[in-house]
């Protein structure tokens, strides 16, 4: 199996697809790395040589910020934003949209469920007189 960048690599994808488990990596730089290796994306992971292996694993490591050091120069930008009290750090403290979205409607992903407000009834039948048979 296939262990890049400490990513376990899915064993019968193809090396294309399996490189995109990798956080921060997507299908554009999974072929850009696999083609500066010189390495066929038609591979399937348990196929993959040792050295094919230890090649994309170093320009990898060499070249591009994934996994860990990728999560944390995000969490800091983002921490920055809240410290300078930037109006895109204000959004991602009040867990709103950064982004101009709307949020009268949807935003429901950033939201979470929806929180009622106030008291919610249920309508009761509305009684006028007495019906009940004793009475008549």
């Amino acid at each position: 199996m296939a262990r890049i960048a400490g990513i376990d690599l899915p064993k019968e994808k193809r090396i294309e697809i399996a490189l995109t488990y990798i956080y921060g990596i997507g299908r554009p730089l999974s072929n850009k790395i696999l083609k500066q290796a010189g390495v066929n994306p038609d591979t399937r992971a348990k196929d993959m040589k040792e050295d094919e292996v230890s090649r994309v694993a170093a320009i990898i490591q060499k070249e591009y910020k994934v996994e860990g050091d990728l999560r944390r120069d995000i969490s800091q930008n983002i921490k920055r934003l809240i410290d300078i009290g930037s109006y895109r750090g204000y959004r991602h403290r009040r867990s709103l949209p950064v982004r101009g979205q709307r949020t009268k409607t949807n935003a429901r992903t950033r939201k979470g469920p929806r929180k009622t407000v106030g008291v919610t009834r249920k309508a009761t039948k509305p009684t006028t007189g007495d019906h009940s048979k004793e009475s008549k």
